[in-house]
């Protein structure tokens, strides 16, 4: 696996599509507005930078994570080549629905299809497909360069093989995988809505 389509060039998207292209992945980053990803490549940039800063990336590097990254508006053609599609689009159940119909009918067919979702059902999105068993949940914490956690999510179908291999792959992200179940909330949103409430309760 070494091409790597995210669907979404906001906060999450920027950063997903900065983190495998850091790690040698070729990336295509996907949104229908040119201005917003404009604005993901100058804050990839900028936050290549802070680490070049630090010291933590050279300025060779950095140079060669921006040239693996490939802007395209047109998702149907950012796809076709995708071993592994991340959608990162906004928190809307029927627009990631919309969206994952659309990247299975054109992804190839042994693409595995990944949603960044926080608390949108797996097997909900996984059911606008063909391809249930290949769609899983890939939820990254934000700031996405910097935060470890990776909430790995299966569907009802996703198979053992899908599951394992990105676990794998988070890792070679330098990225701590957690495999969760399918349930609401997973285990983040789970754990931090009652410790806001409890909160909310104490003032």
């Amino acid at each position: 696996m070494k091409n790597i389509t995210v669907i979404g060039g906001g906060t999450m998207g920027n950063g997903i599509a900065h983190v495998f292209a850091q790690n040698g992945f070729e990336v295509t980053l996907v949104d229908v507005a040119s201005g917003a990803l404009d604005k993901a490549l100058t804050t990839i940039s900028n936050n290549l930078d802070r680490q070049v800063k630090k010291g933590t990336l050279t300025e060779e590097n950095k140079a060669a994570t921006l040239r693996r990254i490939h802007p395209m508006t047109d998702l149907k053609t950012g796809v076709a080549g995708a071993d592994l599609v991340v959608e990162a689009a906004t928190e809307n159940a029927d627009l990631k629905l919309r969206i994952f119909a659309e990247i299975d009918r054109h992804a190839p067919s042994g693409a595995i299809l990944a949603t960044n979702t926080s608390s949108i059902s797996i097997t909900r999105i996984a059911a606008a497909t063909q391809r249930p068993a290949q769609v899983i949940g890939m939820h990254f914490m934000n700031p996405v360069p910097v935060m470890k956690l990776v909430e790995v999510i299966r569907g009802y179908a996703t198979t053992d093989a899908v599951c394992g291999y990105i676990m794998s792959l988070s890792k070679q992200l330098d990225k701590i995988p957690v495999e969760v179940n399918d349930y609401p909330g997973f285990v983040a949103n789970r754990i931090l809505m009652p410790m806001l409430n409890e909160a909310i309760c104490s003032l």
